[in-house]
């Protein structure tokens, strides 16, 4: 991915706006740590509070947190992935199984046209970014049901 120095840059999730609470935020604090591996720049320098204490730096540039319905999540990868930005996914596998070399398996076993999504992460510049999820708003917890704090 190349950009124009000082570009302003854009982190966004998007995540299946039907998933339970916990399952969504599951979902959002996965493709976080992933794409903080993918692109350590985006923490912050350390915080500093009134006596001097440190706390870990974190994004800059905030993290909204979109929903889409699933359905719509593979075609979006795709229209993210050609427009050059930064995409990591969660395929739905990862919340079928607490052991990563089964969540392997069953990726390996899916045709990649098959695959659904429980959500996104997308990085890249702001107006890439926001030609690709301009048309979601932000994440709310599912109507229809109570949800996982109640």
């Amino acid at each position: 991915m190349t950009t124009e120095p000082d570009e302003p840059m854009r982190c966004v999730a998007v995540i299946d706006q039907a998933l339970p609470i916990g399952h969504a935020a599951n979902a959002a604090a996965v493709l976080a740590l992933t794409m903080g591996k993918r692109q350590p720049h985006l923490a912050g320098e350390a915080l500093v509070d009134a006596l001097g204490g440190e706390h870990p730096g974190l994004i800059p540039i905030g993290i909204p947190v979109l929903g889409a319905p699933a359905d719509e999540l593979p075609a979006l990868r795709g229209k993210a992935v050609a427009a050059g930005l930064d995409v990591v996914d969660f395929p739905v596998q990862g919340q079928q199984t607490t052991d990563y070399t089964e969540f392997q398996r069953l990726v390996r076993a899916t045709d990649p046209d098959a695959l659904r999504y429980l959500g996104l992460m997308i990085y890249g510049t702001k107006k890439k970014v926001a030609r690709v999820v301009g048309r979601y708003s932000l994440l709310k917890p599912p109507s229809g049901g109570p949800s996982e704090l109640s």
